[in-house]
């Protein structure tokens, strides 16, 4: 009996090895499939012939569902539960991590992410890599070469400086800026920056994109997790004094005094600045569709050059513009290891062959944040090819777009008000400080 039985455990350990080396060997030989949850729905269509053209190039089966607008976060985790779970999804930054880090695999070792331009805007835990951005936007200062070479040929100019490549930190920006305004009629310009727009529902490029840079640096002092939500719970604002450093740059040397911020929009600041009324204006890449659509525009698009919005921050000098995205490509880890491995095939695929860059940037319209597109492949707006000129350069760390951790719309309203008020004389300095901190604190916990 004791031998009947030996020789069944070895029969059977016979088979499970046969079975193992079997099934190890399907493993390999699988291709594997992906399944992406697309988060929008009008470029859709453009992802279904994505879809169809790899499958056609590479053989690998490619099924792209996507979600209706507004419903992405239902969507997936409806899908997540299901064995037609996406393998890729997105999220939109360090919160989301938070939401969906049980099934966030590790990409550090994955080929797409060694090829993007600036890795400190991948979403990272410990030191690993669990979103890489596909797509971003960046902000910053814009200036009009023409004028500030003008300026720099002005043999009354203060300054010793002699081009806006050597403007790489606030006293230099100030020093510049400063005397450009004292030289105003000489330049044909009403001022140096176009009008600081604090008009209720036209202020988000102070109380959101300029408030992103002392949030950013108060979270990067206190190496903060921001996918962990008690991260981002309290704000001291740290950084009020930078913050206000380069809001009265832009107050007191502008096109019109800032008693009169109230009444400004965007569109007028970009058409002060499209007019070559004034030299400088704070806004993002998607600001050349603006600029060039103004009737009677004066700039030329080789003219249109970014500056990073310096604000007296120790080190700033290695600070790029403030790039960032809410899309992060993520690949399921709790899908089989052939399709997790395709999946990352696929997305390498998009960003590196002609076919698939060819989709991204003429297709899909994306500035794309890796080095493998050369410039003829990039999108040919002057900003875009700024925003990509500034993530390659050596040495310069991109400011990434913290706003996605504000608490609320509130919080940002009520401190637009705030700026107003400031603006204007109302409301001391030290006031608006101290409300932006209890709002924050207050508007965080409304939240939870």
């Amino acid at each position: 009996m004791k031998k009947l039985t030996k020789i069944i455990v070895a029969a059977l350990a016979g088979s499970l090895i046969v079975s193992s080396l079997t099934s190890c060997g399907k493993k390999k030989d699988e291709k594997g499939s992906v399944r992406f949850l697309n988060f929008k729905p009008e470029v859709a269509a453009i992802y279904q012939e994505l879809a169809a053209a790899y499958e056609k190039e590479k053989g690998v089966k490619v099924i792209v569902e996507t979600a209706a607008n507004n419903s992405y976060e239902s969507t997936l985790t409806s899908k997540m539960a299901t064995k037609q779970a996406p393998t890729l999804f997105q999220i939109n930054g360090p919160v989301g991590y938070g939401n969906w880090k049980n099934y966030c695999a590790d990409l550090t070792d994955t080929e797409i992410y060694k090829h993007l331009s600036d890795k400190s805007l991948a979403v990272t835990s410990n030191g690993r890599v669990y979103g890489i951005p596909y797509v971003v936007e960046g902000y910053g200062i814009i200036y009009n070469k023409a004028i500030t070479d003008k300026y720099f040929a002005l043999p009354s100019k203060a300054s010793k400086l002699s081009s806006m490549d050597e403007v790489k930190n606030f006293a230099a920006l100030k020093e510049v800026v400063e005397d450009m305004q004292k030289n105003a009629a000489a330049l044909g310009i009403k001022g140096v920056f176009a009008s600081t727009s604090l008009k209720a529902g036209e202020d988000w490029r102070w109380q959101t994109h300029l408030a992103n840079l002392p949030v950013y640096y108060e979270f990067k002092s206190k190496n903060a997790d921001l996918s962990d939500p008690e991260a981002s719970k309290k704000l001291d604002f740290e950084y009020d004094a930078e913050f206000k450093n380069i809001f009265d740059l832009y107050l007191n040397n502008s096109v019109i005094p800032p008693q009169n911020t109230g009444v400004k929009t965007v569109d007028n600041s970009m058409a002060e600045f499209a007019l070559e009324e004034c030299a400088m204006v704070q806004n993002g890449n998607w600001a050349w569709g603006q600029i060039s659509g103004v009737s009677g525009n004066k700039v030329k698009s080789i003219n249109v050059k970014y500056l990073p919005i310096y604000t007296g921050v120790s080190g700033e000098e290695g600070q790029g513009l403030c790039i960032g995205t809410e899309n992060f490509y993520c690949i399921n880890k709790k899908a089989s290891p052939a399709d997790q491995k395709a999946t990352a095939d696929f997305i390498y695929w998009l960003y590196s062959s002609v076919t698939g860059k060819d989709y991204v940037t003429n297709k899909l319209g994306f500035i794309a944040p890796f080095d493998t597109f050369a410039a003829k492949e990039r999108p040919t707006d002057p900003l875009a090819i700024e925003i990509a000129n500034w993530m390659e350069k050596p040495g310069i760390t991109s400011v990434s777009w913290n706003f996605t951790v504000f608490p609320s719309q509130t919080f940002k309203d009520n401190f637009g008000a705030s700026l107003l008020r400031y603006a204007q004389g109302s409301k001391k300095w030290a006031a608006v400080k101290a409300d932006v901190v209890k709002d924050w604190a207050s508007e965080k916990a409304l939240a939870e």
